[in-house]
């Protein structure tokens, strides 16, 4: 199964102006553990996700005062659509993330998450019991 198989393609999409409070915002209301920050005048493509987030809330700053860009990861490793999955996933390994964007020559097409890997490799439990522990 390829990369193209998994990802969404409905990309949340933000600028380096955004603060942390309306990326969060926006993460939360569409569902999603990222986005893509695109700054053409300035790193380029970038991500920013819930982690990042996270950790500025951790050292106590002002999500409404932080922006995107201080916090968006722009030394990106991309994914193509053709990858397989199993590249894709051995890429977050080796990265130590959770996120992939999908870029179909220099265009993010997509957003490929170890969620979306793990639903392409284990079986829809229709009418199964729940698993317990």
């Amino acid at each position: 199964m390829l990369v193209r198989d998994a990802m969404s393609t409905m990309v949340l999409t933000i600028g380096p102006t955004h603060t942390l409070r309306q990326a969060a915002r926006l993460m939360s209301s569409r569902r999603v553990g990222a986005a893509v920050v695109l700054d053409p005048d300035g790193s380029g493509i970038g991500i920013l996700t819930e982690r990042d987030v996270l950790n500025s809330l951790g050292r106590n700053q002002n999500p409404d005062v932080e922006t995107a860009d201080t916090h968006t990861t722009t030394d990106v490793v991309f994914a193509a659509p053709a990858w397989t999955l199993e590249d894709a996933a051995q890429a977050m390994t080796h990265g130590g993330f959770r996120h992939l964007i999908v870029l179909d020559g220099q265009e993010p097409v997509g957003i490929v998450s170890v969620r979306d890997i793990i639903r392409c490799w284990v079986p829809a439990r229709r009418h199964a019991p729940p698993l317990t522990v």
